[in-house]
């Protein structure tokens, strides 16, 4: 591994999750794919830290996601799940049985047109059946293809996506994707619900073994192994699979880093209860068994609440989103997740996952929250300090873990990320001789002027942060979210600009131990402490018996009491 990078290697699991995923790793493509500029620095972040080197069976160089991804019969939709870029017709051809055969053909599923248009983007299936594929501007990636015309790629319409395939554009290792057959992704029947049925999965010879062989193949390609991140559905049967993964992979690579983002799609309504039921029990069995086996936890979500009564999504100042949308909630999760992992991605004096998680989760504190100012509102003539100052409040990010209105509550430590501004708007623009308006105004560095504000909203809350000139890419397939008033690069404008695609924006992210983790899984006690499970039979059948929902309500007692109000690590 070139450079000597600390690799993860990321789990995805599950069909939201796989949502996510899409627009992380297009996000990160399209940072790939942006050649440097003066006013951003190189290498800022190391891609080598997700993305492994490797070759096709004619030579070609690759770089795809170091990744394992477990999803449902029927939601690969088009793509292919060994994945065309290692496709051979000419071995294929040579293989071929010569005997009489039957055919039993399955309906294929019609590409939508921006899965047709992207071939012609990224490369070609030659006559010969090798795969070509453009090359990277940065230097990643396979060798050049020469073409005379590149065009610009379609923009998938909201319609035309139906699953996460519809709309990634990077191609995948063939040892990326792990189906699971015995569950179906679509239909009533058939279904991964439940959390005793998800963990059943991993227990399966079939299923372990074939999950063993692919981290086995990932990780003995790499050098210097700092952990595994898990993406992981919290509401259904995932909730399982994602604990069982994490146990394997906690025994199997003992003093690694296991950071896991647990999943939850927009706000939900009253109108099934078995199914409202059931998201209740996943994320509460998922919740404690995943802390019990990561380093870290932290469930993300654009709904108000983890609980049963539905609250309203979460509003952002600059984005316009459909709450009911996969598409569109996984695509501000995303931008959430590029900036808050940000700290062990970093190219020169990264933080290790399991020095970020050991910061985090002192005192049993497993879980933490997150939240994100997406876009961070910098105007064209402001200054880091002005917005700052601006934003005010103790919390001036949209929290994304469905645990509540933050006010009133206490951050016990925290990490935080601001990226994308311009170096020049770092530090105060006032002329010589200007009043000083606050202390930031005369900070020197934008590094000393977001620590000098950390420090003056929660003095006694141990904070880290980090500043970074790259910004957040958001150009197709991400969806058109933003407000008008956005310039190309994000800035917020007086007047909105003509005809200008938002491209690219600053956030800011942040990961807290915080207090209302506390009124958030107490809320779940009470909430499992009034069902009646009789009625819920089918959900114990699943494997879960009554001792494991005691144990369940003992341990989110304990975990919640972790988060009590009172003082902070620095007091």
């Amino acid at each position: 591994m070139a450079g000597g990078a600390r690799e993860v290697l990321t789990l995805q699991l599950g069909h939201f999750a796989g949502f996510v995923g899409a627009h992380w790793w297009n996000q990160q493509d399209a940072a790939l794919r942006e050649p440097t500029n003066a006013q951003e620095q190189p290498g800022e972040l190391c891609p080598d830290v997700l993305f492994r080197t490797g070759q096709t069976l004619h030579g070609q160089e690759t770089y795809t996601p170091r990744l394992i991804l477990m999803d449902l019969k029927g939601s690969l939709s088009s793509l292919k799940q060994e994945s065309g870029l290692y496709r051979d017709k000419q071995l294929d051809a040579a293989i071929a049985w010569q005997g009489k055969l039957t055919t039993h053909k399955e309906e294929l599923y019609t590409k939508n047109p921006y899965l047709q248009d992207l071939p012609s983007v990224e490369g070609v299936l030659s006559s010969d059946g090798i795969w070509r594929v453009k090359s990277i501007p940065n230097g990643k990636g396979p060798t050049t293809l020469t073409s005379a015309i590149t065009p610009e790629p379609l923009i998938p319409t909201e319609g035309s996506i139906r699953v996460w395939s519809d709309f990634l554009r990077v191609h995948l290792h063939p040892r990326s994707i792990c189906m699971i057959q015995k569950y179906n992704h679509d239909g009533d029947a058939g279904r991964l619900e439940a959390f005793g049925q998800g963990e059943s999965i991993l227990k399966e010879p079939r299923y372990l073994e074939e999950l063993e062989d692919r981290l086995h193949f990932y990780v003995e390609e790499c050098d210097y192994l700092q952990g595994f991140q898990i993406l992981c559905d919290l509401h259904d049967g995932f909730s399982g699979v994602g604990s069982k993964a994490a146990e394997l992979l906690q025994d199997e690579y003992s003093g690694r880093g296991i950071i896991t983002w647990g999943l939850l799609p927009g706000p939900y309504s009253l109108g099934d209860p078995q199914k409202n039921i059931y998201r209740l029990l996943n994320t509460a069995f998922g919740l404690v068994h995943l802390s019990a086996h990561s380093s870290l936890v932290c469930p993300l979500s654009l709904g108000g609440s983890l609980g049963l009564r539905p609250e309203p999504p979460v509003n952002f100042s600059h984005l316009r989103y459909d709450a009911t949308l996969p598409f569109h909630c996984s695509a501000i999760l995303a931008t959430a997740l590029d900036t808050v992992t940000v700290p062990y991605r970093l190219h020169s004096s990264p933080v290790s996952m399991v020095h970020l998680a050991n910061m985090l989760n002192f005192s049993g504190k497993k879980v933490v929250t997150a939240g994100a100012t997406i876009p961070f509102p910098l105007g064209p003539s402001q200054s880091l300090p002005d917005t700052l100052m601006q934003l005010g409040g103790a919390t001036p990010w949209t929290p994304l873990s469905a645990c509540g209105d933050p006010s009133g509550t206490c951050c016990f430590a925290q990490s935080v990320v601001l990226r994308g501004l311009d170096k020049a708007c770092h530090t105060s623009q006032l002329i010589p001789g200007t009043p000083l308006p606050t202390l930031l105004h005369a900070c020197t560095t934008g590094e000393e002027v977001l620590a000098q504000y950390l420090q003056q909203q929660q003095p006694s809350v141990r904070s880290s942060s980090y500043l970074l000139l790259t910004p957040c890419k958001v150009v197709p397939p991400y969806p058109s979210l933003f407000s008008s008033n956005l310039s190309r690069q994000g800035l917020v404008l007086d007047e909105p600009p003509t005809g200008t695609a938002v491209e690219s924006i600053p956030v800011l992210g942040a990961l807290c131990s915080s207090s209302s983790l506390n009124r958030t899984l107490g809320d779940l006690v009470k909430e499992l402490t009034k069902l009646d499970l009789r009625r819920w039979a089918s959900f114990m059948d699943a494997g879960v018996e009554q001792d494991d929902l005691e144990e369940l309500l003992q341990e989110l007692r304990n975990l919640a009491q972790c988060y009590q109000g009172g003082d902070s690590l620095m007091d």
